[in-house]
């Protein structure tokens, strides 16, 4: 039996120097011109190191291929989404439901800010998503809302924080994906997350009720 092997997603090494800094900066930056023009199907790294001004030897020392340079934007957007996550909803100054508002507000605004990119991303997920540090990304995510949960639900059993936890997460990242698809008005996503938000809170109302 034959396993198929994933591509490789990390990086060969990681730079140590302000100068390899630089360079890195420059291809991740041009990484993303690349693909907001060309779209994931269209990009290589001949082309991003094109657009960086380096040479594809010099991009190969720390990016062994075009799917390590796209699981690295990948990993910046996840990274940048759980700071996001974990910031909002560990805020013990707001109420629990206040903070489930003020996070869906917040995603909503920034899926539309990046949908260009985000959708190029999606496109190029199948040469990353089953990588042992994707899933270990997608596990973090899932214990932030967990975390909330449990203090929001303190009495509710695991499989049912689970549940909702599941249920709020992926929500977010569908109606998210299928929202920002369409370029939005700052009126369009306030009303639509306000709506968004109504909905989800009347969700964990009834949970903590229960």
């Amino acid at each position: 039996m034959t396993t198929r092997q994933s591509a490789r997603v990390s990086s060969r090494k990681q730079p140590k120097q302000a100068r390899s800094n630089d360079l890195v900066a420059a291809v991740l930056d041009a990484a993303v011109q690349v693909l907001a023009t060309e779209g994931a199907q269209r990009f290589t790294t001949a082309r991003v190191a094109e657009r960086a001004g380096v040479s594809v030897g010099s991009l190969y020392q720390y990016f062994p291929n075009k799917a390590a340079i796209l699981f690295r934007l990948q990993s910046d957007e996840w990274r940048t989404t759980s700071n996001m996550l974990r910031t909002i909803l560990e805020d013990a100054s707001n109420p629990p439901l206040e903070r489930l508002r003020i996070l869906v507000h917040a995603f909503l605004r920034s899926e539309c800010e990046e949908a260009q990119i985000r959708g190029a991303l999606n496109d190029a997920a199948p040469l990353y998503r089953d990588a042992p540090e994707a899933i270990d990304t997608r596990a973090a995510s899932a214990q932030i809302f967990q975390s909330f949960l449990h203090e929001v639900l303190p009495d509710a059993t695991e499989d049912a924080r689970s549940l909702a936890g599941d249920l709020i997460e992926t929500t977010l990242s569908e109606v998210g994906s299928s929202f920002s698809a369409t370029p939005r008005t700052t009126a369009e996503i306030d009303a639509y997350a306000g709506a968004l938000a109504d909905m989800l809170c009347a969700y964990v109302e009834r949970l903590i009720s229960a």
